[in-house]
């Protein structure tokens, strides 16, 4: 365990006074995901970390940010506690902070929340060198947002996130995965029926002409659905759904252009070019290979399309929001940042 704050907020000091941006960098994993480019220099704060506080009891665990997810879990699974929101770990380079600033969720997302869920409280560094201390065990929110959840997703351009605070859940008593051999369209209405049926469906993802549903809880109420439901039993569950969280499996392999569609898992299947992954229940979609933006967020029908991984990140890799919120975020980046000294242009060119 190693307290890094001094060092964090000497450094951002400095910066400030320089005027010299910095690219805010821990375990390294997602460099190359999720966010522009950012040629702002890198300032390495992957020594901040350590567990600050676990209450099995209470279903809460602290962390520093640059904490390896790992770590965490290997922790709680000491308990029968898990993070529920499942994260990747990326060859254990993973932190806590990166998922939280890029907002990534495993295969269970839909059903047990998003780590965005899951935040009770952060400690960040602003852009002015200043500590802050939001919700969880602190301070309460003002102003009206909750800071804590803002930083899901923000890339980082509000501030470095120092410390979280986190819910943490109970392992399922027993879990099973059924296999199906169906098309995509058939594949989308079947997840869709099944989630609105009272069994505990607990992951849905469909690829290569195969649906995979993962049935979690009790014992007695997983073996129940598996007789209602059919299908084969997948013989490597456990290591399956880790490859989907992971990024793994053969649809991700490659360096064709990886594109995120985040829409309702009710929209209907859009014709694209290129490879197609349906998960979270239909709500969450991949395309692999080249795509527009633009055709993209229209075949997204009111939910966002973004280019993920690969493909040219200096541009811009999410669709423009409108220009009040724009403003809105421009506004809540120089109440944190107003020098704009902390990952600059990483969420967008003009932020």
């Amino acid at each position: 365990m190693t307290d890094c704050t001094e060092n964090i907020v000497a450094a951002v000091r400095q910066a400030g006074d320089n005027n010299s941006p910095l690219y805010i960098s821990a375990g390294g994993s997602k460099r190359d995901l999720a966010g522009r480019a950012c040629s702002a220099r890198p300032l390495d704060v992957s020594g901040h970390r350590g567990i600050v506080d676990y209450q099995p009891a209470e279903l809460v665990v602290t962390a520093r940010a640059a904490t390896p997810v790992v770590e965490v879990v290997e922790i709680l699974a000491q308990q029968q506690q898990m993070l529920a929101f499942e994260p990747p770990l990326f060859d254990g380079k993973a932190t806590l902070g990166g998922t939280l600033a890029c907002n990534l969720s495993g295969p269970a997302r839909p059903w047990s929340g998003s780590i965005r869920d899951m935040v009770l409280g952060v400690q960040l560094i602003n852009g002015k060198a200043d500590v802050l201390n939001f919700g969880g065990r602190v301070m309460k929110n003002v102003a009206g947002y909750d800071v804590s959840r803002l930083q899901a997703g923000a890339l980082g351009t509000l501030g470095i996130i120092s410390e979280i605070s986190l819910k943490v859940m109970p392992q399922p008593e027993h879990s099973i995965t059924l296999v199906y051999e169906m098309s995509a369209a058939q594949a989308l209405a079947t997840m869709q029926q099944r989630a609105t049926e009272s069994r505990p469906l607990n992951a849905a993802f469909w690829a290569a002409g195969q649906l995979y549903l993962r049935v979690a809880g009790a014992a007695s109420a997983v073996s129940h659905t598996a007789i209602l439901w059919g299908g084969e039993q997948h013989p490597a569950a456990a290591t399956l759904w880790a490859q989907l969280r992971e990024m793994s499996l053969p649809f991700f392999a490659g360096d064709a252009p990886l594109w995120r569609l985040s829409l309702g898992s009710t929209t209907p299947l859009a014709t694209h070019a290129g490879d197609t992954l349906i998960d979270w229940g239909g709500a969450q979609r991949w395309l692999r290979g080249e795509q527009d933006l633009a055709a993209l967020q229209t075949s997204a029908a009111g939910g966002h399309a973004s280019l993920f991984r690969g493909g040219d990140r200096n541009g811009e890799l999410r669709a423009q929001p409108g220009r009040a919120e724009q403003r809105l975020q421009q506004r809540l980046k120089h109440s944190f940042d107003p020098l704009g000294i902390i990952n600059p242009g990483r969420l967008y060119s003009w932020l």
